[in-house]
């Protein structure tokens, strides 16, 4: 039966099919063969009952939320900001770069939205400095990942209904390991300046400093309404969705007026055919997950990589290998939509923190999605910024070999996820 699983999708995906179709193909075959008293309208419900959970309310809000802003000025506005304060350091734009992204990422809760919005203006300032368009490239790509553990993640949205975890508690636990990975790439970034010798670029004023905090400071507000409503308990992170449009509106259409609100219907557009795909998979996921779980596949995995009395550190590292493989070749939604129901019984069973799992899981969703063959972010680099596939990955090995580091360290130390729950 496994087999007859895998070998759909294996097959549709090789043949060219969206994710979507093999996605709800393979449960349905396999209910037909191997469970004919299982009525297949069964699956019909399973695939409602998935996307029938209020908290995805806040995914297509917060897409629309991040979708305003990357018609507007809040990326632009927040590398003249990072810029200015760091910007002639040595490796000091490469550190603009992950600021940035670690900041937009706070704001939009999806990586290839950070790759399109702060990767366009960001890639002409690194190669104006002196960067090689590969390193370039790979700096974007991999910053842009941290859009997936800081608040507001999509990732951790999808985790939490899932695996019925507090979505607040995940937004908070995120904030630790995105700072961490910050400070690896900033420390990278100044030392590959040192060893390539990248020009510095020219010092702000403080009057120029001045300016950019002012013009930044409304975009800067967003991560403070969002994460500290949430941590105070003032409102959900489904409220805190709406509460994100509503202000991106403000910002774009009234304070900034970048565009004009004819604009809105054609931004709304592209928001809903992204959550349509989103919702979609999530439906798929659903009956994907009541399959296996019917058929005990997470007891024979179990029995397999899990057997006798296995401790908290084992139990996450075979999650991470499972996830950082499924990741590199499917999209990170779908991994944690299938591979959160087998795992996450055998973690709580080893005691661990359900939070501190869905931080590990969705780690591991951000580093597959920008991990060759088929990490997600390098296709949407390569079509956004016109370069190969060989281009856009040739730069990204140093940065895989951080995010790994990052994770053995958040294995290890759990408290780096946990410290302000």
């Amino acid at each position: 039966m496994v087999t007859t699983l895998l070998l759909i999708m294996v097959v549709f995906l090789l043949l060219g099919f969206p994710m979507m179709i093999p996605l709800t193909l393979a449960p349905l075959v396999v209910v037909l063969i191997y469970f004919p008293n299982l009525e297949p309208f069964f699956m019909v419900q399973q695939m409602l009952e998935g996307i029938s959970n209020y908290a995805l309310l806040a995914v297509p809000l917060f897409i629309f939320a991040a979708d305003i802003m990357s018609v507007g000025r809040t990326s632009n506005r927040l590398l003249d900001f990072v810029g200015s304060f760091v910007g002639h350091l040595r490796g000091g734009y490469a550190i603009t770069t992950a600021a940035a992204c670690t900041l937009f990422g706070s704001i939009s809760g999806s990586t290839q939205g950070t790759v399109v919005a702060i990767g366009k203006p960001m890639r002409e300032r690194l190669l104006k400095v002196g960067y090689k368009d590969s390193t370039a490239i790979a700096f974007i790509i991999n910053s842009s990942d941290v859009a997936l553990l800081v608040p507001p993640s999509i990732g951790m949205i999808i985790y939490g209904i899932i695996s019925n975890t507090s979505i607040g508690d995940l937004f908070i636990a995120g904030i630790g390991p995105g700072v961490l990975i910050f400070l690896f790439f900033a420390v990278y970034a100044y030392i590959h300046a040192r060893l390539f010798n990248i020009p510095l670029a020219e010092k702000a004023t403080w009057s120029e400093r001045f300016r950019f905090t002012w013009k930044a400071l409304f975009p800067l507000m967003f991560p403070v309404i969002i994460i500290g409503g949430i941590y105070t308990g003032f409102f959900t992170p489904t409220e805190a969705a709406g509460i994100s449009v509503l202000y991106a509106l403000l910002l774009e259409l009234v304070i900034f007026r970048s565009f004009s609100i004819k604009k809105i219907p054609k931004i709304a557009l592209s928001t809903g055919l992204v959550t349509s795909a989103v919702f979609i998979l999530v439906a798929g996921g659903q009956a994907f997950a009541y399959i296996i779980q019917f058929a005990r596949i997470p007891q024979m995995i179990s029995e397999v990589f899990l057997s006798g009395d296995p401790g908290p550190i084992y139990v996450l590292i075979i999650v991470s290998i499972f996830f950082f493989i499924g990741c590199m070749f499917v999209d990170p939604i779908v991994v944690i939509l299938i591979l959160t129901p087998i795992f996450a019984p055998a973690a709580q069973q080893a005691g661990i923190d359900p939070v501190h799992l869905g931080v590990i899981v969705t780690f591991q969703a951000a580093l597959g999605s920008a991990t060759p063959p088929f990490g997600v972010d390098i296709f949407t680099a390569s079509a956004v910024f016109n370069r190969s596939y060989l281009d856009t990955i040739r730069g990204t090995p140093p940065f895989i070999v951080m995010m790994i580091i990052v994770c053995v360290l958040l294995i290890m130390f759990p408290q780096i996820s946990l410290f302000l729950l």
